[in-house]
């Protein structure tokens, strides 16, 4: 399989066309190539939100695994980010 490109070419640049938009198209007519039926909409949301659930339970193990393996660490970095912010809240 091809590797995605990430600059986009000297016709989509003159010509405007968002390397996204274009991507989107392509998978888009590949489905329907594929004669596909699409998804109902709430199906698609669920599966979404599962995945996107998926993420945010990884990130926290990984966090807490963090957090335990460097309790130190982890504390200096909360108060770092505590004193920016408060920095910027203070002007």
């Amino acid at each position: 399989m091809a590797e995605p490109r990430t600059s986009p070419l000297p016709e989509e640049i003159i010509n405007g066309a968002s390397t996204a938009t274009r991507r989107l198209e392509e998978a888009a007519d590949a489905i329907i190539a594929k004669g596909a039926p699409p998804r109902p909409i709430h199906e698609a949301v669920r599966e979404d939100a599962a995945e996107a659930r998926a993420w945010a339970d990884r990130r926290v193990k990984r966090a807490r695994d963090a957090i335990r393996d460097e309790p130190l660490r982890a504390s200096l970095y909360a108060l770092g980010i505590g004193v920016i912010i408060g920095l910027l809240a203070a002007r």
